[in-house]
Parts: structure tokens; C-alpha cells; sequence
């Protein structure tokens, strides 16, 4: 699941909206047999594209010429997931499934701000238009090399949602910036502009799809992976390596595991042995499964307590053995 909030470089976001509503209309233009596609947020379906730069270029209450108006939210499934969304809801359903899958990172996204009254997609001002394909584009590799046009379509499956959201909230009064990176490390500067965790918001989406659609995915797969093997130093790396050879070898490993690489990704274990120390009441189990023959384990895979206590068992079973009487067998 890729989720991401496009800078305002790219979505031109301190004017008006109408140029990015009329790109993302460009579907309903080029192909006359597919159904259209209207634009929804949450609450109603077959918004007009007019209702939706009507409603965000009017809701800049004390905004000013240079202030971002609106951000772009593109919410993109693997084509595993779109695969797997279609296989259980069909080609129609899987789109209905994807546009109340919106809504919910939408609330996710007003949660992810931590302001009072911001509590679900309700309030906020957002239109989101789902999309069929992708198009090349100038940046691509395949264009630059001469191999594809751009404009030209995309293989594989591209179903994704494309979501404007107004800078302000539906009340017109409250400023709420996903660009803000404070995390609540300035009190007042977060009470007043919100606090917004980008990376918390993506894999609050992942963490959704999986919930809501039963879907069953690898630790390979999931954001905390790829954050990890992009940016994780060395200790993260070899917690992720632990964690990788737990998660192949049943379900319950693999829950665990994925929940902790997410731990891993926000280095909040200074060790492997405080990270396997997190899961609680399930660290015998997890550990049972790591230390099974097929897994090459070193010490310093395993808490020290529990090496502790593994030597003292081992020399209790050194002086058993010297002590027990020689048996003749004449």
C-alpha cells in the first residue's frame, strides 16, 4: 500500500484548485466506454467537479497568496492488493471497496493531526476521484530511454484514489497542515498548526487495509520493511534480518514480527534483545520459535536474562552427570 501527500511543487497548491480537478478528470475525457467516474467524500457520490473547486477554493478563511490552499493525497493498493480486493469483491465491488477504504484513511488522516474537533473525515473539506490507470510520465525511466510515450498507459493493475483535501477544516477556521513536522516537540506551535507524523499516517492506511479486508501480508511487504532497508542503520538492520527468518515460519511468527518491525522502523529498540523483550507474554513462544534447530541463533539474539539462566542450566547438568554412579555391564 503506497500512500502519499504530494508536495505543492507537484499539486501547484497555492492557487486555485480547478487545474488539478481538470487533470484528474482526464479519464472521463480520453475514454468515452468506460463508466465515469464521479468524485465522492465520504458522504455523497456524483460530485460535480465544479461543487468540488467551488468548495476548496472557498474555504481559504485568512489564508494568504503565498499559503498552500489544498494538499493531494494519493492512496495507491500493490497490485497484489488490487488483485486480492478483486478476487473477493469483483471489478465493480473492489471500486466501492476502495471508495469507503478512502474515507477511512481519511479519518485516519484527521486523527493523525491531534486537534481538538478533528476527529474523522467529517470535518474536513476533501473530494476524492478513484482512477483506473496510471500514465507515463517525462520522469520515467522507460520514457527517457525512449521506450515508451508519454501519456501512454501503464501495464498491470493501477487502480488507486486520488484525494484534495482544503487546508482548512470544514468549519473554515482551523489550519491543518500535513506538511508540519513539529510532532509536538513545540507545545504551542502544535496547539496552534497541529502535529502531523507522515509516516504514522502511511502506515495507519496499511495497517487498515490489512484490518478491514482480511488481507494477509508479508513482512516483506509492509512500509516498516522498506522504511528499514532505506534507512535503517545497522542494529535495525540486523533486528529486521531476526525478524525476517521468524516471520517464514507460521502465522502467529509472522503477526509478531510485523508488528514489531514497525517498532524497529521508529528505532525504539536499542538492541535485538530489548526488542524481543516487547512482546510481552508471547516472548517464550518467539523465542522458542527462533531458537528451533533450523534457525542459526547467536547469543546476542537472546536476552541476557535468558542466557543467564541457560548457562546455570547447563552446569547444573555438567555436575548431575560427574555424580551419577558408574554402571558395569558384565
Amino acid at each position: 500500500m503506497f500512500i502519499n501527500i504530494t508536495d505543492n511543487k507537484e499539486a501547484n497548491n497555492k492557487g486555485s484548485s480547478g487545474g488539478l480537478v481538470h487533470y484528474l478528470e482526464k479519464e472521463n475525457r480520453l475514454d468515452q466506454k468506460q463508466k465515469i467516474e464521479h468524485w465522492f467524500n465520504g458522504q455523497r457520490t456524483g460530485i460535480r467537479p465544479y461543487e468540488v473547486v467551488s468548495k476548496i477554493d472557498n474555504n481559504i478563511a485568512k489564508l494568504g497568496r503565498g499559503d498552500a490552499k489544498f494538499f493531494l493525497v494519493n492512496i495507491s493498493p500493490s497490485q497484489k492488493e488490487i488483485a486480492f480486493l478483486k478476487k473477493q469483491y469483483g471489478e465493480d465491488g473492489a471500486k466501492e471497496q476502495m471508495k469507503e477504504f478512502a474515507a477511512s484513511v481519511m479519518d485516519a488522516y484527521a486523527r493523525n493531526f491531534n486537534r481538538d474537533g478533528i476527529d474523522s473525515h467529517r470535518d474536513l473539506v476533501w473530494f476524492a476521484k478513484l482512477e483506473n490507470y496510471r500514465y507515463y510520465g517525462y520522469n520515467d525511466p522507460e520514457v527517457k530511454q525512449g521506450i515508451r510515450i508519454r501519456g501512454e498507459r501503464k501495464e498491470g493493475e493501477q487502480l488507486h484514489v486520488q484525494v484534495i483535501v482544503s487546508r482548512k477544516d470544514v468549519t473554515n477556521k482551523t489550519k491543518l497542515s500535513p506538511m508540519n513536522t513539529s510532532r509536538g516537540k513545540n507545545v504551542e506551535h502544535s496547539k496552534k498548526m497541529g502535529q502531523f507524523d507522515r509516516v504514522a499516517f502511511k502506515q495507519s492506511g496499511e495497517s487498515l487495509f490489512d484490518r478491514k479486508f482480511g488481507f494477509d501480508r508479508q513482512l516483506k511487504e509492509t512500509l516498516a520493511y522498506a522504511n528499514i532497508q532505506k534507512n535503517g542503520k545497522l542494529v535495525q538492520r540486523e533486528q529486521l534480518s531476526v525478524l525476517t527468518k521468524a516471520a517464514s515460519r507460521n502465522y502467529q511468527s509472522k503477526s509478531v514480527a510485523n508488528e514489531l518491525a514497525q517498532g524497529v522502523s521508529q528505532r525504539l529498540f536499542a538492541n535485538t534483545a530489548d526488542m524481543l523483550a516487547d512482546t510481552g507474554k508471547s516472548t517464550a513462544d518467539f523465542l522458542k520459535i527462533l531458537l528451533e534447530p533450523s534457525y542459526s541463533a547467536g547469543t546476542d539474539l537472546v536476552p541476557a536474562h535468558l542466557r543467564k539462566k541457560e548457562r546455570k542450566k547447563s552446569k547444573g547438568q555438567q555436575i548431575s552427570r560427574r555424580n551419577l554412579p558408574l554402571v558395569r555391564y558384565d
